[in-house]
């Protein structure tokens, strides 16, 4: 891949806290990694591509940590509703229908092409119970140049008839099928994926706690969202300290391999000392909190006490695909939390939220979310002259402005690893 440049107003987030400015720069790309950022090129590049986005905003690939991609067809559905509920309602109703191969090309292909179009670069997707279609997911999201891990859900107990897998032994079996079929991609990889503990019966976790220890894949799953959600798990794992005590002692808990848990709006002390101690990444996903009246995460308790942090939109909890509304959503929700929770946790600055959806949570899948030499190329390019002001403005403005204001039709471009995925034209 040879070498080209951006040119534009670069901004993105080392360190949380505070935006890196660049003004009229250019941001040179390498082999599909980050080269550097000057304000005028450096000799030894002279003569590559500059591809000229004067004026324009460019900022790293936004990074989903939790999505449904079966649960899009749906979004902005049953807002009304509780987890559970909402669960029962619309969600296994919907993902029952990918066992029809036609129908899970057509909304996926939909979810695909919106995604491809938005300023996320990399995802972490559930898709549903059934083999083939996580495979034709996994095949669009490629072909859309969309990076990050995509999994077959397991659950064999407590949902419907018709969207349950027979018993663990056929979820474990099918789930070593779909991973022989998908083990060796590069760009959008298998992550091993319980529903979450009320779904999966202890045999299963058993058998998916082995299949992670011989294999190495990451986990997806989901921790301590809804308050009705954590009795649940308290009757149905009596054993445990705590729920992300049942998912460890199955091995399903960070320490060899990345964990990602969504939501942890009621994870404690304990709970989170062995987030930490596991490695264990928290989604924070606010929008799907609100909607689904689960509460509001600690978030800032998290980042004082060290656990890695990551925004997900866990679409369809999430009625939105942008990025960019989750994090005025983490901002907003912990203004919140101050508020009426803690006057002791003051709530997130833009560049905080912004950093946790670019390099907190894109450090789950490398060395991704930042413009520091060495990082994967994810760029995003957003022309943000149509969101008219009289005001001049600093370029952390600007991009503050665009994180509350922006839609789609304001993304210029966005690269992935080095490569042009979209271009408005």
């Amino acid at each position: 891949m040879k070498n080209f440049a951006l040119k534009g107003d670069i901004i993105y987030t080392p360190e949380p806290g505070k935006f890196r400015c660049h003004e009229d720069s250019y941001l040179v790309c390498g082999d599909g990694k980050v080269k550097g950022i000057w304000r005028e090129l450096p000799e030894r590049f002279s003569g590559i591509r500059v591809e000229d986005y004067s004026g324009k905003l460019i900022f790293p690939g936004l990074c989903d940590l939790h999505i449904h991609a079966p649960q899009y067809s749906f979004r902005g559905i049953g807002m009304d509703m509780e987890l559970l509920p909402w669960l029962e309602t619309y969600t296994f109703p919907e993902e029952s229908k990918y066992g029809d191969l036609e129908y899970a090309k057509k909304a996926y292909e939909i979810f695909t092409e919106d995604l491809r179009r938005s300023a996320t670069s990399r995802v972490n997707v559930f898709a549903t119970i059934h083999r083939e279609a996580a495979v034709l997911l996994m095949d669009l999201l490629e072909k859309a140049g969309i990076c990050g891990f995509a999994g077959k859900v397991c659950m064999d107990r407590n949902c419907p008839d018709d969207y349950r897998e027979e018993d663990a032994r056929t979820s474990a079996e099918e789930t070593r099928k779909w991973y022989e079929t998908v083990k060796d991609r590069t760009m959008m990889r298998p992550i091993l994926t319980p529903r979450f503990l009320p779904s999966c019966s202890d045999e299963l976790m058993e058998q998916l706690g082995k299949f992670q220890r011989e294999t190495g894949l990451y986990v997806q799953s989901h921790l301590s969202e809804n308050p009705e959600e954590v009795e649940w798990v308290k009757e149905l794992a009596p054993w445990s300290e705590n729920y992300g005590d049942a998912y460890d002692r199955f091995g399903l808990f960070g320490g060899t391999a990345k964990t990602v848990m969504a939501h942890c709006v009621y994870s404690g002390k304990k709970e989170r000392a062995l987030m930490k101690a596991r490695g264990v990444y928290a989604a924070h996903c606010p929008q799907s909190n609100l909607n689904l009246s689960s509460g509001i995460a600690p978030v800032r308790t998290m980042l004082e006490e060290g656990l890695h942090v990551g925004l997900g939109t866990d679409m369809a909890g999430g009625a939105s695909l942008s990025m960019l509304r989750v994090m005025t959503d983490a901002v907003q929700v912990s203004k919140m939390y101050w508020r009426y929770l803690d006057k002791k946790k003051k709530p997130l600055s833009a560049p905080e939220a912004f950093y946790l959806g670019t390099k907190g949570g894109g450090s789950f899948f490398g060395q991704v979310g930042s413009f520091e030499e060495g990082y994967e190329f994810d760029a995003v390019v957003l022309n943000d002259a149509s969101l008219g002001t009289a005001l001049d403005l600093q370029m952390d403005q600007r991009m503050e402005r665009a994180m509350y204001l922006s839609g789609t039709e304001e993304i210029t471009a966005k690269y992935v690893g080095g490569r042009k995925i979209f271009e408005r034209l």
